[in-house]
């Protein structure tokens, strides 16, 4: 099965199972081999500042916590994946139960230096800290490059789908 299939189908169960009037349009749902991120946009209440926002995710949390246990259980076992959930109202996003899955890296010395700027300046406490914070960075000033890049990643994993099997 490939990616995008594995995409489709969890969305697909989703758009199944969650309550209608949780959210404002269609939950962005992203999917990778360890985790599946489901983020909707909640309605901000009048003249709301942030304070106000970030109190209606916190409440929407709250009323939502047992059915969205038994919705991520149900996940969970079908993917072999953990579930993670978020709002977005207004200004403010709040996600809750994401994982901090580790990755292997191998960096030189000069790269190595960058991170260790980065926490001697008390940017970060640790290289794993300060390469998330990298990542962090490149994913906010890159934005619309990285959305570039996927978009053309799924032709590519549409392209190979359709290829000759190897088998």
């Amino acid at each position: 099965m490939t990616t995008q299939q594995t995409r489709d189908e969890v969305r697909t169960f989703f758009a199944q199972r969650l309550p209608g009037g949780w959210f404002e349009g269609e939950p962005d749902i992203d999917v990778d081999d360890d985790e599946i991120l489901v983020m909707g946009r909640l309605p901000a209440p009048e003249g709301a500042d942030r304070v106000a926002e970030a109190a209606r995710i916190a409440e929407w949390r709250e009323e939502t916590r047992g059915k969205r246990m038994a919705i991520a259980a149900e996940a969970e076992a079908s993917w072999e994946r953990k579930v993670s959930w978020g709002a977005r109202c207004g200004e403010v996003t709040r996600a809750f139960t994401t994982l901090s899955v580790p990755v292997m890296t191998r960096l030189r010395f000069h790269d190595r230096a960058v991170l260790d700027t980065l926490v001697e300046a008390g940017v970060a406490r640790s290289r794993s800290e300060a390469l998330a914070w990298c990542v962090r960075l490149v994913g906010s000033h890159e934005a619309d490059w990285l959305k570039d890049l996927r978009e053309a990643l799924v032709g590519v994993r549409r392209v190979r789908a359709e290829g000759p099997s190897l088998i």
